[in-house]
């Protein structure tokens, strides 16, 4: 790949944004905006403002991405309107803390449908285009799918299915259509407050991390353009890890409280 080969515009390119109204999704639509793309979002309801970048705003389209029929529906509609789809980014998901032992088996259905099944209904509706145009799909995974996930084992199992998905997809739909995955860490978005608590809570997490802050909705949506630039050309079945240098071990705190004791 020479120089020339490589380039962030995405003008005349279209991108799909599930969960693109708000939080991370609203950032990784705003960057693809702001790199000349069309940008489709969507969700169960209209957001109050669209993501805008560019002088452009995205369009919305109403549609529940656990449904594969609203799902198609959803992609033929962004394909006619644009004239095709490039970049599809599987970012709607999501869970509450709760406890595994009393938690329904409804609920559990649900956040498995939002985070496993829902990616892959998107992926499918999209697939004719992208393998037509050569296009790419970025799914947004999280750390809960490679370490213990207490109080969201359900969510931490459904990103970790999306992470084998990923390399599947990417074996079975290579050269055509590429398809990674961000591994995301902790994120400080406008409702920091009810994921992570206080703000002396928020800090001492920061502390525990490597880059000792909470990472940024642009720090992912950064990663996005990235992946889906031609940059990113001869990545495919790739799990890149956006984490700010992860967390540090929780026994070397417990082996620093104790050091010098003998019993």
């Amino acid at each position: 790949m020479s120089k020339t080969d490589v380039s962030w515009d995405f003008t005349g390119k279209t991108v799909i944004v599930t969960g693109g109204t708000r939080g991370i999704g609203r950032a990784i639509a705003e960057a693809f905006l702001a790199a000349g793309a069309n940008v489709a979002i969507c969700g169960r309801t209209a957001p109050d403002d669209l993501p805008e970048a560019g002088g452009r705003a995205a369009r919305f389209w109403p549609c529940d991405v656990r449904d594969a029929a609203a799902c198609k529906d959803f992609a033929g509609a962004v394909a006619e309107a644009f004239g095709g789809i490039d970049v599809l980014v599987n970012n709607a998901g999501g869970s509450p803390n709760v406890e595994a032992a009393t938690v329904s088996p409804r609920f559990t259905e649900a956040i498995i449908a939002l985070n496993l099944t829902a990616p892959i209904h998107m992926a499918q509706a999209v697939h004719p285009w992208l393998a037509e145009r050569g296009g790419s799909v970025l799914n947004i995974a999280s750390v809960s799918a490679i370490r213990p996930s207490p109080g969201t084992a359900a969510y931490g199992a459904a990103k970790a299915g999306l992470l084998g998905l990923t390399k599947s997809l990417a074996q079975e739909w290579g050269p055509a259509v590429r398809v990674n995955a961000l591994v995301v860490g902790m994120i400080a978005t406008g409702h920091a407050a009810e994921t992570y608590g206080s703000q002396a809570a928020q800090d001492e997490i920061a502390a525990a991390i490597g880059l000792k802050r909470l990472g940024r909705a642009p720090d992912i949506a950064g990663a996005a353009l990235f992946m889906a630039s031609s940059a990113a050309g001869f990545i495919s079945g790739a799990s890149l890890e956006v984490h700010g240098g992860d967390e540090r071990p929780l026994f070397q705190d417990i082996l620093h409280r104790h050091a010098g004791t003998t019993e």
